[in-house]
């Protein structure tokens, strides 16, 4: 009887991102590795997601310094590599945040993304949720050395529930990937080359398969815009909601942004790095049948308040899990009400009426003791 062979795991490879060290598995990308660490030493991504076959490698925001290739060879890797197209090794040491390099090279960055992006924050509707508004924010200058015209594109109706910014875009692909990815009969792409390239349909023909939507949920900036929900609102002026539905056609998983009973718009779940969630280990795509058609609070179950950041715009005026500060100082006092031992108003006669009357301002100078007061 021959011995079966059992395969063993390859082991855990230790990887350090700006001096914290985390065990993978092989073949984890240094972007992947980070995100398990979260906070700041996630490098930003602009074109990457991990939903999304090929994606990545393109907007070189993810720049890291490896400062040790691995145990086995550890010399630095002479130039700045992309975190999401880079696989760690064991013993890598790499740097994000804590590297002058990469901090300089991520402003030139984001400064040659900006050199056509227009500066049309107050009319987007991305803003508050936009992802170069972020790392402009994080990374940006203050001016801009470009002294060119900047190139603009007319707005374009790729269907009826998608208009195309060209002028937005940032050619990152992900919505090429997206409707390549998920439907046979894929309509649109990237046309002319250089400066000249651009995003839009084959003579303009409309993108009407059942996932187009998703298209609008992987964009990083406005360059892709819901119609219906265009200028209706401000998207810290919603409230995100976990709901689902019956749906024959995706997973029904959604997230509602209301205005009191108002559903305004419907998109897919979020994950903490802002790609959709999975479910069972598929992607939660959604259908244009629940993004668009079921836009009724009695359409969905509602299960909660969206989970959201606490330092995003998104969140103001209804943190969720927020606990309000416990009271001690009762407790303290041996349950004595504080204002017992604080209130000095009838003491001091600040408040009485004959101070009130009297002209000019209640100072020290016109002030009357109770003691002298007839």
């Amino acid at each position: 009887m021959a011995e079966e062979i059992k395969k063993e795991a390859p082991a855990n490879f230790k990887v350090t991102i700006d001096n914290i060290t985390i065990e993978v598995a092989p073949g984890t990308t240094i972007l992947n590795a980070a995100r398990q660490i979260g906070g700041d030493v996630t490098p930003p991504a602009m074109c990457y997601y991990s939903k999304l076959q090929g994606s990545g490698g393109k907007c070189r925001t993810c720049l890291v310094e490896v400062a040790a290739g691995s145990t086995a060879d550890p010399r630095p890797m002479p130039k700045l590599v992309a975190s999401c197209r880079t696989n760690v090794m064991d013993g890598m040491i790499v740097k994000n945040i804590t590297s002058d390099r990469v901090q300089d090279a991520r402003a030139g960055v984001v400064e040659f993304l900006l050199l056509n992006h227009p500066l049309d924050c107050p009319i987007c509707d991305q803003a508050g949720e936009c992802h170069l508004q972020d790392l402009g924010y994080e990374h940006g200058k203050e001016g801009t050395r470009y002294e060119f015209k900047r190139r603009t594109f007319e707005k374009e109706d790729i269907g009826p529930y998608i208009q195309l910014h060209m002028t937005r875009c940032i050619l990152c692909y992900r919505c090429t990937y997206v409707a390549d990815q998920l439907t046979n009969n894929r309509v649109h792409g990237i046309l002319d080359r250089g400066d000249h390239a651009e995003i839009s349909t084959y003579i303009s023909k409309a993108i009407d398969n059942d996932f187009s939507g998703n298209m609008i949920d992987v964009c990083p900036v406005g360059a892709l815009t819901d119609k219906t929900f265009r200028f209706k609102n401000r998207v810290w002026f919603t409230k995100p909601m976990d709901a689902h539905r019956d749906c024959d056609k995706c997973c029904g998983k959604v997230t509602l942004w209301q205005r009191g009973d108002d559903v305004l718009r419907v998109t897919a779940r979020k994950d903490e790095g802002g790609e959709v969630q999975s479910y069972e280990g598929k992607p939660g795509w959604i259908c244009n049948t629940c993004r668009f058609d079921t836009k009724n609070t009695s359409d969905w179950v509602i299960e909660g308040p969206t989970k959201i950041n606490r330092h995003s715009v998104i969140s103001q005026g209804h943190y969720v899990g927020l606990v309000k500060p416990k009271e001690t100082i009762a407790e303290v006092m041996g349950g004595r009400d504080p204002k017992l031992l604080m209130d000095i108003h009838s003491v001091s006669g600040v408040n009485s009426v004959e101070i009130a009357a009297l002209p000019g301002p209640a100072t020290s100078k016109n002030f009357i003791p109770e003691s002298k007061q007839e």
